[in-house]
């Protein structure tokens, strides 16, 4: 009903407070009960009726019954039109939240199912040792434990040291896309993009870049030209740290990439399909960058990233791309992750699957986490709870399997083609270098605070001393203090009650609440504004006024002062929170000295494990909350001992710490390194009226949703006859002369990627006629070889030589030739030379043989159907595994198949190409739009410079050669068929391509 949207709110939190009303044995809730109320009861009290009476009952005809009982009452009561509204109400809520938690429950056992087999599959074959590997394991098996009893097992990691480490020259690559990023005045809290992941990379590049041997950190970002936002996020570079003279380093930089709408700051959810585009710009970057340092410090050789580092999802799809086609290593931190997420999102139950993924998009999301988890060689978490159950939700990784795989790589026993992700826990770092260590029996600063003199002497102190201090009748008691937002899950209000119904610890302590900043409550939102009611409500029932602070303002610069009251008032530091998925501000409190109760859920445990300076509490037991807080408030010896413990153990949470744990991880993890025969050719200047901004007029833009923008309503002939003469026009003020072009040394590229069957799957003869339109565009007033000609295809390199028979258009008058899907490349100009280099390049984590067998049997949808799925000799080789699809024959979708994939263990790439009669198994890194640009690096050649050409329809990589820095050209009416049918599953996502500019 409009306008009764708090009704709305109000009613989905009493359905949330059923959980913890009175149930009979049976968990019936005795509905009679109603007639005895109206009876005692003078007044009948809805809420109260359908808190205790309804609401936990999920049977539909219970509540229709009790709806209709209430209704029978308006002839006795005057009529309770919101009583009405509320019963129908709570009826189609319960209806809701009914179906969805039974279709979650469905969904998650037969995920759950499906990731058994996935790991009984890799069990039964990891359980099969060759006759050689049986031998090795039988030599290093005596003193080993059994792999089922291995909790952890040892490691060899070299520690970082400044000693060994200084001379080395690395450079390092951060990657964190969304939100509001610069180094001075961050505006955290601006909003829910711009938070702790800002201050986190930003801390990270300086403190990497003042490590020994590090020569050069770059956090790129994305460049913000909005008049929404300061002026300063436009900024291309931004200098983080500038190193002293001497120190062998050139410091660390924020580097803005443009991505996406130049004049709009869009939320995180918004950015996923301008993706692509990030990836060439940053692709760019690199390769200018690594250049750059080369001549300095690396003989003219290029110096490629020691390692790029993707933080969060979108960061880390970036970082899987960059490090694919630059062959270095990948790091990812999740930050929060996407799954964990749309499984809460769903117990919750006022959001279908729908309605969660058109909001936050979590399907590209959690597909992105995946594509990160395929690629990183490390995954930084925060603590171990991260670990178990928060990643271990995923498709790719599996605690177990991790475990056994690393197991066998240290005893040298082949993993057959399988991978998991070390995970590795590594606290955030801190700095520390703004905390003063004092002593706590000097309280001088106190009591001038608090004497009788404190009008006078205050004037030196913090205001924020003041502001705490007027709520308090007598401010000399020890302070409890919590900090935290004003959200539910901080769990405020049971510590409250906690204090408000222990009259010995509030006869001990005063309570600080710090929640945030409020000027109106009612216009906050609605989570916080109900937390803060209730805290003011609480406060009121307990009557602790003179008791608790509640200050409405306060500054991040206050933060640092607020825990050095608490602590001169020999206080305790508490986070109640529900669940902390680590619990910063824990360590903040132990670096001021001092004692903690803390959450037992999540990184809490491993906080205070290291640092043993507080106690852990149930944050749903209230009387453990009394306890401890009594404990530590009671016993000063007890407290004095966590305030030296954390004092002496809070080094291990600083930023040096988390650098040199970090870099030694990162130097153990590091098993592939960068293409060193990557030779980057110059290529000659061009006038700025070659450029191919003319291309924007052709007016051939389009988006993966169908919305082709037409060149007005001609027929298929004409407009293609309208693209090659707006080519030509484009580029016929080309007249420089005297340089010499060739293969690799092109001003820029045609890049064909059309791919045209007919209704068999058989090349089709308009392909022909395309090339020879292209090339005559491209040979029109361009100059002699100005530019090149690239072919990117499903087919192989014998197929692709038949569809150029009886064509005017010579095979040799291709550059390259990137077939198989892009698992395979070839110059022409070579005698059709396969480029060895590539094949080293894409091979990392390719499963060979091992996955051959196995994707036959995974692929087909009905038991017992192998055969309709054969492989295909022909095309198959040593880097490609090719499968021809009987017609009519039922297979799994690109996305189901490699999930199922990754559930054994197996990183692959997947392409339905011939109109869906084909699948090709490639590597991870393979792919066509990953092959141009490993072109584009080889070559020297800006991915601006490059025009691509493609069909309305495609192979399943389609959607990949659609957006980027380089010109898309959708030519329509050429390819009829297409393998779209295969593109994803119903739990998959669609990405979303931004138009060409």
């Amino acid at each position: 009903m409009a306008g009764n949207d708090w009704l709305n709110g109000y009613l989905e939190a009493i359905l949330d407070a059923g959980s913890c009303t009175r149930k009979m044995n049976d968990g019936k809730v005795k509905i009679a009960k109603f007639e005895e109320q109206v009876k005692e009861e003078k007044m009948f009290s809805p809420t109260r009726y359908f808190v205790e009476e309804v609401v936990n009952s999920f049977d539909e005809s219970d509540l229709h019954r009790t709806w209709v009982k209430v209704i029978a009452t308006r002839n006795t009561r005057e009529r309770s039109n919101r009583l009405e509204n509320m019963c129908w109400r709570i009826w189609h809520l319960a209806r809701k939240k009914k179906q969805i938690a039974w279709d979650d429950a469905q969904r998650l056992a037969k995920r759950r199912l499906e990731r058994e087999q996935g790991r009984h599959d890799a069990d039964d074959d990891l359980s099969e040792l060759s006759e050689g590997e049986k031998e090795k394991e039988g030599e290093k098996e005596k003193g080993e434990p059994l792999v089922k009893d291995i909790l952890r097992t040892k490691s060899d990691i070299r520690i970082w040291s400044d000693d060994i480490d200084k001379s080395r020259h690395l450079y390092i690559v951060l990657i964190s896309i969304h939100g509001l990023i610069r180094g001075e005045n961050m505006e955290l809290g601006r909003d829910s993009d711009t938070g702790g992941q800002v201050k986190y990379v930003v801390e990270l590049a300086r403190a990497l870049a003042n490590t020994k041997g590090v020569y050069r950190v770059d956090l790129l970002t994305r460049q913000i030209t909005s008049p929404e936002v300061d002026s300063s996020y436009g900024e291309p570079n931004e200098m983080l740290i500038c190193p002293p003279d001497g120190s062998g380093s050139c410091g660390a930089y924020i580097v803005r990439i443009p991505c996406g709408p130049r004049d709009k700051y869009i939320p995180k959810e918004s950015l996923w399909p301008h993706i692509p585009e990030f990836v060439d710009g940053a692709l760019g970057h690199i390769v200018n960058m690594a250049r750059a340092l080369g001549e300095e410090v690396n003989g003219g050789r290029p110096t490629w990233p020691y390692v790029i580092h993707g933080h969060y999802a979108d960061g880390g799809e970036v970082a899987a791309h960059l490090s694919g086609a630059l062959n270095v290593p990948m790091v990812l931190t999740g930050h929060s992750l996407g799954r964990n997420k749309f499984e809460q999102l769903l117990k919750q139950g006022r959001l279908s699957k729908g309605d969660i993924n058109a909001t936050y998009k979590i399907m590209k999301r959690i597909e992105a986490e995946e594509l990160g988890l395929d690629s990183a060689e490390m995954v930084v978490t925060s603590t171990r709870q991260e670990i178990e159950e928060q990643w271990g939700l995923y498709d790719g990784f599996d605690l177990k399997l991790e475990r056994k795989l690393r197991v066998r790589r240290r005893r040298g026993v082949s993993c057959l083609g399988r991978y998991m992700p070390r995970m590795v826990v590594i606290p955030p770092g801190m700095d520390f270098s703004y905390v003063i260590a004092q002593d706590t029996e000097g309280d001088g600063d106190l009591k001038s605070l608090i004497g009788s003199d404190r009008g006078q002497n205050k004037r030196h102190l913090p205001p924020i001393w003041s502001e705490v201090m007027r709520f308090f009748t007598n401010p000399h008691k020890p302070t409890i203090l919590a900090l935290s937002r004003p959200d539910p899950k901080k769990n405020v209000t049971t510590l409250l009650k906690a204090f408000g119904e222990c009259q010995a610890l509030r006869e001990l302590a005063n309570l600080t609440l710090i929640l945030g900043n409020r000027d109106d409550i009612e216009e906050m939102s609605n989570s916080s504004s109900v937390v803060l009611t209730t805290v003011l409500k609480l406060i009121d029932k307990y009557d602790l006024y003179g008791h608790v602070a509640y200050p409405k303002h306060h500054k991040q610069s206050d933060v640092p002062d607020i825990y050095r009251l608490a602590a001169k008032t020999k206080g305790v530091f508490i986070n109640p929170a529900l669940v902390e998925p680590f619990g910063l501000t824990i360590i903040e409190a132990a670096a001021y000295g001092l004692p903690v109760v803390a959450t037992k859920n999540g990184g809490p445990v491993d906080i205070l494990k290291a640092l043993n300076n507080g106690l852990l509490v149930d944050p749903h037991d209230q009387k453990a909350i009394e306890d401890a807080l009594l404990k530590l408030v009671g016993d000063k010896n007890l407290w004095l001992e966590c305030r030296k413990n954390g004092l002496k153990n809070i080094h291990r949470f600083s930023w040096t710490e988390h650098c040199r744990n970090y870099l030694s991880h990162v130097e153990h993890s590091r098993h592939r390194h960068p293409t060193t025969r990557f030779q980057i050719m110059p290529i000659p200047e061009e006038p700025l009226s070659d450029s191919l901004k003319d291309v924007e007029d052709l007016s051939l833009r389009f988006s993966v949703e169908g919305d082709f923008k037409h060149n007005g309503e001609l027929d298929a002939a004409t407009r293609q006859r309208e693209l090659i003469e707006a080519i030509t026009r484009m580029a016929s003020s080309n007249s420089s002369t005297g340089v010499n072009y060739g293969p690799g040394r092109r001003q820029r590229l045609f890049v064909i990627a059309i791919d045209c069957y007919d209704q068999n799957g058989d090349d089709a003869q308009i392909f022909q006629e395309t090339l020879m339109s292209v090339k005559k565009a491209a040979s029109v007033g361009n100059g002699e070889g100005r530019v090149g000609f690239v072919l990117l295809t499903g087919s192989s390199l014998q197929e692709t030589i038949k569809s150029f028979k009886g064509c005017q258009v010579n095979i040799e008058d291709f550059d390259a030739l990137v077939c198989k899907s892009g698992s395979e490349m070839y110059y022409p100009w070579r005698d059709l030379a396969a480029d060895a280099d590539y094949e080293i390049h894409i091979e990392y984590r390719w499963p060979g043989e091992n996955v051959r067998s196995m994707v036959p049997r995974l692929a087909t949808l009905e038991v017992g159907a192998e055969d309709d799925i054969m492989e295909y000799a022909g095309s198959s080789s040593s880097r490609c595994y090719s499968y021809n699809v009987k017609p009519g024959a039922k297979t799994r979708r690109v996305d189901d198949l490699r999930q199922r994939l990754r559930m054994r263990g197996f990183r692959c790439n997947l392409v339905y190409t011939r109109i869906a009669s084909r699948l090709n198994v490639v590597p991870l890194v393979a792919s066509r739009i990953q092959a141009l640009r490993y072109l584009s690096v080889r070559w020297g050649i800006d991915l601006s410079k490059v025009v691509m050409f493609v069909g309305e329809k495609g192979d399943t990589d389609y959607e990949d050669l659609l957006a980027g820095l380089h010109k898309t050209l959708v030519l329509r009416s050429l390819v009829e068929y297409g393998s779209e049918k295969l593109f994803h599953g119903e739990d998959s996502f669609k990405k979303r391509c931004s138009p060409t500019r």
